[in-house]
C-alpha cells in the first residue's frame, strides 16, 4: 500500500469491492447453482446406490486437479487487486492472464473427462447420477469460460490505461466473479467425486 492511502483517515465503512451490478448478478448465479446443488444432494440422498455406482467411474485425481487450478486462479487474481492496489490498475493485467491459464488448464482437463465418459457410454440418460453430473459440471464450465473471457477483457482495458482514473471497480468486480466461479466448484467437486 503506498504512503497516501496508509496515512489516509479510516472512515469505519466497508465498500463491497467492484460494481453492484456484478454482485446482483452474482447473487442471482449462486441462486441457480444453489438450486442446482441442493436438487443434487436430494438426488442422491433417495439414491444412494445410483450415485455411488456413478461416483465410482469418475476420475477424482482430475476433479482434485480442477480443484488446484481453480484455487491457483483465484489466488493469482488476488494477487492481481492487490498488486493494482499499490501501483494502479494496469498491475493487475499480467496476474489476470495468467490466472486465465489455469482457467485453460481447467477447460482441458474437464473436456477429458467427458470424452472419456462419452467413450465409456455414459451420457445425461444413462442415471441420475450422470445426468446430475454433465448438467452441473458443463453449466459451470460455462461459467469458467465466462470467466475467462472477462479476465482477459479486463486485462486487456488495464493494461491500455482505460482504468486508470476509474480506480479498481472494473478489476474488482472481475476478481469477484472469477472467486463466485471457484467458490461453486468447491461445493461441486466434494458432491460429485468425494461424498458417499
Amino acid at each position: 500500500m503506498s504512503d497516501a492511502a496508509a496515512d489516509a483517515p479510516r472512515t469505519g465503512a466497508y465498500a463491497v469491492p467492484g460494481d453492484l451490478a456484478m454482485w446482483w448478478f452474482i447473487l442471482a448465479e449462486l441462486a441457480v447453482f444453489g438450486a442446482l446443488l441442493a436438487s443434487l444432494i436430494v438426488a442422491g440422498a433417495l439414491a444412494p446406490e445410483v450415485f455411488a455406482a456413478g461416483r465410482a467411474g469418475l476420475h477424482p485425481l482430475a476433479g482434485l486437479a480442477n480443484t488446484v487450478m481453480l484455487l491457483t486462479g483465484s489466488y493469482l487474481v488476488a494477487r492481481g487487486i492487490d498488486a493494482a492496489a499499490v501501483d494502479g490498475p494496469r498491475r493487475c493485467a499480467p496476474w489476470f492472464l495468467a490466472a486465465t491459464l489455469t482457467g485453460t488448464g481447467y477447460v482441458a482437463v474437464k473436456l477429458g473427462e467427458y470424452a472419456d465418459l462419452v467413450a465409456a457410454g455414459y451420457n445425461l440418460r444413462t442415471s441420475t447420477f450422470h445426468f446430475f453430473y454433465f448438467f452441473t459440471t458443463v453449466f459451470h464450465l460455462m461459467h469458467v469460460v465466462l470467466g475467462m473471457i472477462v479476465l482477459v477483457a479486463v486485462a486487456r482495458r488495464c493494461r491500455r490505461g482505460d482504468y486508470d482514473t476509474e480506480g479498481l471497480r472494473a478489476p474488482e468486480s472481475a476478481a469477484s466473479y472469477w472467486h463466485m466461479v471457484d467458490l461453486v466448484w468447491l461445493a461441486l467437486f466434494p458432491l460429485l467425486y468425494v461424498l458417499p
